[in-house]
């Protein structure tokens, strides 16, 4: 029901938009919890970024990621600036029905939807 799009190969120093689109009367991105993970080869799974009622950013990213809704066009972006190697990872779009509150939003557990992934990688 979601689909991530917008990776792709990068230089450091770069930027990158994401975004995790859902089809019209499947799943609301104006209404619910959307979020981001990645995943890199051998790592675990690490939250990014997620929006419901409010936001919240992994520390690794804080500072240098936003993450915004688009309502005209029921998806929710992900803008990545100041892109390192360390960035390089699947990223993975997941919604929720429940709007949860602002320390909850990093929890994979909450997630009902999950998209595909898209490959981002930052390299010279």
């Amino acid at each position: 029901q979601l689909q991530a799009s917008g990776g792709g190969l990068v230089q450091p120093g770069g930027s990158l938009r994401l975004s995790c689109a859902a089809p019209e009367g499947t799943f609301s991105v104006r209404r619910y919890t959307t979020g981001w993970f990645r995943q890199a080869p051998g790592k675990e799974r690490e939250f990014v970024a997620a929006i419901s009622r409010s936001t919240r950013y992994g520390d690794s990213v804080k500072g240098r990621f936003t993450i915004f809704r688009d309502s005209a066009k029921n998806e929710v972006s992900l803008q990545m600036n100041s892109l390192g190697p360390e960035d390089t990872a699947v990223y993975y779009c997941a919604g929720s029905r429940i709007n949860y509150v602002r320390s909850a939003l990093n929890d994979p557990q909450k997630y009902d939807y999950w998209g595909q992934g898209t490959q981002v990688t930052v390299s010279s």
